[in-house]
């Protein structure tokens, strides 16, 4: 394990430069600062306190996720994530980020400058700068709904997507519907691709045909919907699957507007059991990701990495819940 003298004799400069590099001093240059954090996190450097074994400190990181109230996709997971971390006395902080801030600073000199020993990611895509600088990153991390390859310091959490569109396809299979249409999320999002090749092997499975016309991204927000549902009940769906429950709310609306009834014309599923789910009218069939529980599962994920114990995937089994937005196909 590199120490201060070890920083300060490969950069040619006193140990006690590096030690105000180390903790954020105001009399070294920013140029200066960035250099000792880069080169300590290069030689696998960690202060006394991320290395303490009692209390801890670790960062929640979130982007593209709405987080502020029990309404919004977060929230739980926060919650979860910070229910567990209490019992065991570790401190946590909830940082938004954006692509100014990752740009800014590295992942791994950020974590080592402000003491954390571990961080759980949260909304983030495999394109943004931190995502792609974990491949190489001796920090432990969780990330939801992402995955980092050969990275023993990396772990992924989420809920079995295959399981839950199974659900909810052989749900749908059962009403007698045939044209089933899918509305995916956002593209470049690992969980996207999941569920929209989830929903293709179900679909598969049950003998059903995959139309390409009935299957679309969009994003994971209400009013993507209006650009997607014409075009699909022109194709003849009887049925549309949604990657989320506020995409869901969207076709709902959009159905709405085009004259049909739900579940009466065309039935609709979402996916997560956001609390709007049960308060829709109809109330919305969809697939359950406990977010309490993956909140609690990403943290002992998280500590398990950071006691080196090398978890690859945890996945919770999703749950489907039948509501009022989904009947038999009347064709």
């Amino acid at each position: 394990m590199a120490t201060i003298k070890d920083i300060a004799n490969k950069l040619g400069i006193a140990v006690s430069t590096v030690s105000k590099g180390l903790n954020g001093a105001s009399d070294i240059s920013d140029e200066m600062r960035q250099l000792v954090l880069d080169t300590a996190v290069e030689m696998g450097y960690a202060s006394k306190k991320m290395k303490a074994s009692g209390s801890r400190k670790v960062c929640i990181f979130i982007e593209n996720m709405d987080y502020e109230n029990i309404e919004q996709f977060g929230y739980e997971i926060i919650v979860g994530f910070k229910l567990a971390a209490a019992r065991r006395h570790w401190d946590v902080n909830v940082v938004p980020t954006n692509l100014n801030m990752q740009t800014a600073e590295k992942f791994d000199s950020y974590m080592l400058k402000n003491g954390y020993s571990g961080a759980f990611l949260l909304g983030f895509t495999l394109h943004d700068d931190w995502v792609q600088q974990l491949n190489k990153t001796s920090v432990p991390t969780v990330l939801l709904d992402n995955y980092i390859e050969r990275n023993n310091h990396i772990g992924y959490v989420g809920t079995d997507n295959y399981e839950g569109i199974d659900l909810a396809v052989s749900h749908l299979y059962s009403l007698g519907h045939k044209k089933i249409a899918f509305l995916n999320g956002s593209k470049n999002s690992m969980v996207s691709e999941q569920r929209q090749q989830s929903f293709i092997t179900s679909m598969e499975k049950h003998g059903l045909e995959v139309n390409e016309d009935l299957i679309e991204y969009g994003y994971y927000v209400p009013d993507c919907a209006k650009d997607y549902v014409p075009g699909f009940v022109k194709h003849g769906a009887t049925a549309i699957m949604c990657a989320s429950d506020l995409i869901a709310t969207g076709v709902i609306t959009e159905l709405h507007k085009l004259g049909l009834k739900v579940p009466e014309d065309v039935s609709v599923i979402g996916f997560d059991d956001l609390p709007i789910a049960s308060q829709l009218t109809p109330s919305l069939t969809t697939i359950r990701q406990d977010r309490t529980d993956l909140g609690k599962s990403a943290f002992l994920l998280l500590d398990g990495l950071v006691h080196n114990v090398t978890i690859s995937k945890l996945l919770l089994r999703a749950k489907f819940i039948q509501r009022e937005s989904t009947g038999p196909c009347k064709n």
